[in-house]
């Protein structure tokens, strides 16, 4: 394997504080939520547009039309997902709304379970009562607050289920696709229904301050392309699982940028239950690497 030009720890590194910027760069921004996550989506496929058309349009021959029906699902869910996550840093806080949102490896266990038939073992059942155990700790400090903090969580928590049901629908495109061309279709179909969804609840796309305009810009640049294209350039010489690991970190990068840009405290139920939520996770996904690594061993074993 060839020697990387730069540390691949380094860059996930860079990737996890690149991710984190996300939830405060959209507390930041004035615009209504939907207009956030079109122009998120709209400067991010502009952006690639130019590596796609030079070096991955002849792709588009190799999509087919379930590959096309799955990209469409992916992308709506993906916008609905960008919509109610950023709704729900309008009621509660970056802490528990990026806490919430990494439950997602859990929901992705639970869909593949009822989707796919794949089983659960004991260690996944006790991680995931105790990450539940984490939310709801979270979600009851942040009802102690308002009802709108609670509404917030609320919010978060869908949004998490969008995500995982927009990664089951792309991981079979995935397959037949490069990184760019998938991202590129999925990000244009998002960028489409983001842009109805703004017509048709009328919040309007223009004018905005100088100040928001940046923040659009930012948000297509240091989360999503930057810090995801860390993730994906490291999985060369870094696990999967190693990667899943460290993204479980954004809510610490996220709750500390939030705290000195937007002097947003924390109280002790958002610290203990965040912790038990990444405890949780955290043990989940070792437990889904070491089965894993075992099947292989078991098959070579009957073989």
């Amino acid at each position: 394997m060839e020697k990387p030009k730069i540390n691949p720890y380094a860059a996930v590194v860079i990737g996890v504080l690149s991710v984190s910027t996300s939830a405060v760069f959209v507390k930041l921004c004035n615009a209504p939520s939907g207009v956030i996550a079109f122009y998120r989506l709209f400067f991010s496929v502009l952006f690639m547009l130019p590596i796609f058309l030079k070096k991955h349009i002849h792709e588009l021959k190799l999509i087919t039309k379930k590959d096309l029906l799955f990209s469409t699902f992916a992308g709506i869910l993906l916008a609905f997902h960008f919509i109610l996550w950023f709704e729900s840093l309008n009621f509660t806080s970056v802490a528990s709304s990026t806490v919430l949102v990494t439950l997602q490896p859990l929901f992705a266990f639970i869909g593949t379970y009822i989707f796919f038939k794949e089983k659960l073992s004991g260690k996944a059942i006790v991680s995931g009562l105790i990450t539940i155990a984490g939310s709801v700790l979270i979600s009851w400090g942040d009802f102690r607050i308002s009802g709108t903090a609670l509404y917030g969580d609320f919010l978060a928590l869908i949004a998490c289920a969008l995500i995982t049901a927009y990664l089951l629908f792309g991981q079979t495109v995935r397959k037949r696709l490069s990184l760019v061309t998938y991202t590129f279709i999925v990000y244009f179909i998002s960028a489409v229904t983001l842009f109805i969804y703004t017509l048709t609840v009328k919040q309007p796309l223009y004018p905005y301050k100088l100040s928001d305009w940046v923040y659009f810009i930012l948000l297509a640049i240091v989360p999503t392309l930057l810090g995801h294209t860390l993730f994906n350039w490291s999985l060369k010489w870094i696990s999967t699982s190693n990667i899943s690991m460290a993204i479980l970190f954004e809510p610490v990068g996220a709750t500390i940028l939030a705290y000195f840009l937007l002097h947003e405290s924390t109280v002790w139920s958002q610290i203990v239950g965040g912790i038990i939520v990444i405890g949780g996770i955290s043990l989940f996904v070792i437990d889904e690497r070491k089965v894993k690594l075992s099947e292989p061993m078991k098959k070579s074993k009957l073989g």
